[in-house]
């Protein structure tokens, strides 16, 4: 078994956000592609957790990123598992550019759910984790506390639909991030680009559930955002920006 999985990617025209580079949404659906993947090379990917009638579920992402890869570009995510206990694993990612070189990298915690009851699984039964956990460094800070939105500067409601939701009938997480992202004109995003994301998944949001998107200017290029409904918060993110390169 591998404990470090590679897989390089083209990023084609169509693929790009308007700075003709690969856009956070993508990224984070590469993020769920290479773990799937890696679970699979191994063994324990959906195939075979979906006989126990369990799935893999994402519940917290961080991404910082010194630069994105660009178009007609090839790319390259790593991934590795850092750790586990009864109910998490985290796994970290390093993306490459063409040339090779580090650009970003990438932590994430992930737990198994049952399909029907959406209960929590214990996974410390997956010997592989313990087996194959990888030394390689992750030089990124873990994802810290992610405080409640509670003074916001701009609110939107918004109603979930079909086309937002995944296999596991819930919204599905690169959905949350284009809402964010999407608060924002483009000229704001000509102008800076994410250095750091981080995001929580707190309660699944399903199909036709009606929400309010707070976002928060803590400083100049610096925002939280939470996800919000009369059944609590579904999600929490911390989003830093930075001025492009002139």
């Amino acid at each position: 078994m591998l404990k470090e999985f590679t897989k390089s990617f083209y990023l084609a025209a169509g693929e790009c956000n308007p700075q003709a580079e690969l856009p956070i949404p993508m990224l984070l659906n590469r993020v769920i592609e290479i773990a799937t993947l890696h679970a699979n090379s191994w063994g324990v990917g959906y195939a075979t957790l979906i006989m126990d009638n369990q799935v893999w579920v994402l519940t917290r992402v961080t991404v910082e990123m010194e630069s994105f890869p660009r178009v007609n570009e090839e790319y390259s995510f790593t991934t590795w598992i850092e750790g586990y206990n009864r109910l998490f694993s985290q796994r970290n990612m390093e993306i490459r550019n063409h040339r090779g070189e580090p650009v970003g990298y990438v932590r994430t915690i992930w737990m198994v759910i049952d399909f029907n009851t959406r209960e929590s699984a214990d996974i410390s039964r997956l010997n592989y984790i313990r087996e194959n956990i990888s030394e390689k460094p992750c030089p990124i800070a873990p994802q810290g506390r992610l405080r409640t939105v509670t003074s916001p500067t701009e609110t939107q409601d918004h109603t979930f639909a079909y086309c937002e939701c995944d296999f596991n009938r819930h919204v599905n997480t690169t959905r949350y991030v284009e809402l964010f992202l999407n608060s924002f004109p483009l000229s704001f995003h000509d102008a800076n680009m994410v250095k750091r994301l981080e995001i929580a998944f707190t309660k699944e949001t399903r199909c036709g559930e009606e929400v309010t998107i707070s976002k928060q200017e803590e400083a100049p290029l610096d925002y939280y955002f939470s996800i919000d409904n009369d059944g609590g918060t579904h999600c929490r993110a911390h989003i830093t920006f930075v001025p492009r390169p002139q």
